[in-house]
């Protein structure tokens, strides 16, 4: 045997002392060191697009600060993961799919382990199609655009790669989450479009003597994951709170909403604003589908335009950064992805509700600037004749150590993440929703009893056991990522 080749030999063998014996080993053994790399994506639509969130659309008037598709990547040596969290209120499938199906051609990265999500900010053009659950076969010219960026972002943080080390904690930010689902006296407030009563009202008057007590509970945990160089430069920090968006908007704005403000000021608390690589910050929305930052239990009090927002940010950006200071790194983890499509069945109207809206909406004025309820959930259930019988939605779980993440592409209602939270077999876990794709909301059965604006049908397009079957399932991909 030649010198090289016997070189080669004694690499693969370890010296074990316990027999003075050589035995072999394997690269896929040996502890990898972990690499991360990161980057943003500018995706601020043109003027004049239309800014969903409210009631009725109106057109993009003003940029007050850019959209992006912030991106991290990273890789055990063995598996290769990716984030990418948009400034937008709601993503489609198919705009996910193609950037997925992109980034797997330039890179070779699987697209299931991709988890790409909407923060939900009510201040962003839209790149919804026009159903939640019928295909859309041809993107609008934004969403190709919206692909084409998550695309360029995910293989500019791959080219940053580098050797790191990631450590990840919780804290609590309890003062700015309140479930928006209220039990009211006044029956005024509970009627719904479709000519019946609910038991709670989304949103009731701040205030008001006719407040019961909330629906449903809240969630004050900040989950965080944060990445830096084997030097401890600053890489990125992925974080999430579940809370919907904070607004206070002008009309016509354009704004990543608090979640941008955090990016920024999580930033300028690790003092990682001038480096050679761009430091990411990062805020995903968690499972807040019926948790917003109003205090229904306070009279609503005027503020100026971004002022709130800007306060939630740094609430939320001190107390991570507070917990961050407490933090062990490890330049070894393991990561690891599981996916499965989910088939769901779709909610179609009862002839009872089309009759009533038929009759609601045969004496109202026709005013496409301002549209009734009746008029606007008549529309909405219209388009639902030529819905499936049934769609598939991708669920989603990654594993970083003992870290688990899920993915649900539905505004969640805050009781599924802390009941994954709770059951998760891993030491800590989260949940990142409208993850790809946007369905719709996603109330628990006994919600649905309730009614309320979450759980009408053209708000909600699923089966009333969708969350039931959609927590056992991801627990069920839990179980597979166990060591």
């Amino acid at each position: 045997m030649n010198r090289w080749l016997l070189s080669i030999c004694l690499s693969l063998l370890v010296f074990d002392a316990n027999t003075g014996n050589c035995q072999e080993t394997s690269a896929a053994k040996m502890p990898q060191v972990l690499k991360a790399g990161a980057a943003i994506s500018n995706i601020t639509p043109p003027l004049g697009e239309l800014i969903v969130g409210g009631w009725q659309p109106f057109p993009a008037k003003h940029i007050h600060d850019e959209l992006f598709a912030r991106c991290l990547v990273l890789d055990d040596g063995n598996t290769r993961l990716a984030f990418v969290i948009c400034d937008n209120v709601g993503i489609p499938r198919e705009v996910f799919d193609l950037a997925g199906s992109q980034i797997e051609e330039a890179t070779g990265l699987l697209k299931t382990h991709v988890l790409m999500a909407s923060t939900h900010t009510h201040s962003a053009t839209t790149a919804r199609g026009p159903s939640k659950v019928i295909w859309q076969d041809e993107l609008t010219d934004y969403q190709k655009f919206i692909a084409s960026r998550i695309s360029d972002g995910v293989q500019i943080a791959i080219n940053n790669l580098e050797p790191a080390k990631i450590a990840w904690g919780t804290v609590d930010e309890p003062s700015e989450v309140f479930n928006r689902r209220w039990f009211v006296t006044d029956p005024n407030l509970l009627t719904n479009p479709f000519g019946e009563t609910d038991k709670v009202r989304m949103n009731p008057p701040a205030g008001s003597a006719s407040l019961l007590r909330p629906a449903g509970p809240t969630d004050p945990q900040v989950s965080f994951v944060s990445v830096q160089s084997t030097s401890g430069r600053p890489i990125a920090l992925l974080a999430n709170y579940s809370l919907h968006y904070v607004g206070g908007v002008p009309v016509g704005d354009v704004s990543a909403d608090y979640f941008g403000y955090f990016a920024k000021k999580i930033e300028q608390k690790l003092d990682a604003g001038d480096q050679e690589k761009p430091f990411v910050g990062i805020l995903s929305n968690g499972t807040s589908g019926d948790v917003n930052n109003i205090n229904f239990q306070t009279k609503s009090v005027r503020r100026e335009p971004y002022s709130k927002m800007q306060e939630v940010a740094e609430k939320v950006a001190a107390k991570v950064y507070e917990a961050h200071q407490q933090l062990n790194f490890t330049e070894h983890v393991t990561l690891a992805a599981e996916t499965f499509e989910l088939p769901l069945n779709v909610r179609q109207p009862t002839p009872e509700m089309l009759e009533h809206l038929a009759a609601a909406t045969a004496s109202q004025p026709v005013d496409a600037k301002r549209q009734s309820k009746e008029q606007i959930y008549a529309e909405r259930l219209a388009k639902l004749k030529d819905a499936p019988e049934s769609i598939t939605v991708p669920l989603q779980a990654f594993r970083i150590g003992e870290l688990g993440i899920a993915a649900i592409p539905f505004e969640t209602f805050t009781e599924i993440g802390l009941e994954l939270k709770q059951r998760s077999p891993l030491k800590q876990t989260f949940t990142i929703e409208l993850a790809n794709g946007s369905f719709g909301y996603l109330p628990t059965p006994e919600q649905h009893l309730l009614g309320g604006y979450e759980t009408w049908l053209g708000t909600n397009f699923v089966e009333h056991k969708a969350s039931r079957r959609i927590t056992e399932t991801l627990l069920q991909l839990f179980a597979k990522l166990q060591p």
